[in-house]
């Protein structure tokens, strides 16, 4: 560590711009060489950014299929029709599609046959079921108008007329429970990624003044003989935002890394099992262009961070200094 014979005398003025000099010059450095601890603040740093830029994502991604999920049921409605001694099942269905079909709003209708029920039911009672030996209810799924839909509870009173012991389901309930889950998925998602930015900003404080440890006497001296407290400052921030730009963009790009990584794991395993179920909760595991977005404003973010907390804590220390040695 260079030493920095400054004379502190009448003309600090002119002290100062010697010492100034000297420090432009590279002569004196204000902000310690590099070494273990500033590789050790961008590997912080990458690890917090990292984590950042995956909590978005998984944030990004949870909205993202939430929104499918409730404009996939919020075009649907589902009648059900349980078996039942002396009812026609296949002329209930009938009569219930019909009906449904000429309502106002409702602009498609379906009866699940017999072979659609059975596969769906497929996974929990295996296959070759037989539907004459189970009470199992048959279903008709209508697609509904979402800029108009229909007056449920008059279909569902005019249903129950004709079939009794008749259900429609509008799936409202479902989509309620959704909507409250992804908001509170995401409220999670966002105070993970707000806690995660305060550690790195408590981190960067102790790193600076870590530095400032380091060449205490430098900077007391620059800052008595009249050296503004800006231009210390600033060379605290243009180090640090370099060590949080580095650190940030390894995170940002590793975080990158790791979505492509998924997104092309469940492009290559379509149709199975894992994929399905994967892609039913998750989506495509495709963050999008909003997503990428939110990576690089995340990395700039963070460099940002990095160097306005650098200065902040300078400025308060520099600060401090006056109070505990006031002038005269």
């Amino acid at each position: 560590m260079i030493e920095m014979p400054v004379e502190v005398s009448a003309n600090s003025g002119a002290g100062a711009e010697r010492a100034k000099e000297r420090v432009r010059k590279g002569q004196a450095p204000i902000v310690p060489a590099r070494g273990v601890a500033g590789n050790a603040l961008v590997l912080v740093i990458a690890i917090m950014t990292f984590l950042s830029c995956l909590t978005l994502g998984a944030v990004t991604m949870v909205r993202d299929t939430a929104a499918a999920w409730q404009t996939q049921i919020a075009r649907e409605a589902t009648i059900q029709i349980k078996p039942d001694e002396g009812l026609d099942m296949e002329a209930a269905l009938a009569e219930s599609a019909s009906i449904a079909g000429g309502f106002p709003g409702v602009t498609g209708t379906r009866i699940i046959d017999r072979n659609a029920t059975a596969r769906l039911l497929e996974p929990w009672l295996g296959a070759g079921l037989n539907m004459d030996e189970l009470p199992v209810p048959r279903l008709v799924i209508l697609t509904v108008d979402r800029a108009s839909p229909p007056d449920f509870a008059a279909l569902r009173s005019a249903l129950t007329e004709k079939v009794p012991g008749l259900i429609l389901d509008d799936h409202r309930t479902w989509v309620d429970r959704l909507v409250s889950m992804s908001r509170t998925t995401v409220t999670i998602g966002l105070t993970v990624l707000a806690l995660i930015l305060l550690a790195t900003v408590l981190t960067v404080v102790f790193a600076t003044r870590g530095a400032m440890a380091g060449n205490g006497h430098i900077i007391e001296v620059l800052h008595f003989v009249g050296a503004e407290a800006r231009f210390i400052a600033k060379e605290f921030r243009r180090n640090f935002l370099v060590t949080g730009m580095k650190g940030a963009v390894a995170g940002g790009f590793a975080a990158v890394l790791v979505f492509l990584g998924f997104s092309l794991w469940s492009s290559r395993n379509l149709a199975t099992p894992q994929a399905d179920q994967a892609m039913a909760l998750f989506g495509n595991f495709s963050i999008g262009v909003l997503g990428y977005a939110g990576v690089v404003f995340i990395v700039a973010l963070i460099g940002a961070i990095t160097a306005a907390t650098s200065h902040a804590t300078v400025v308060a220390h520099l600060h401090g200094l006056e109070v505990r040695q006031p002038d005269g």
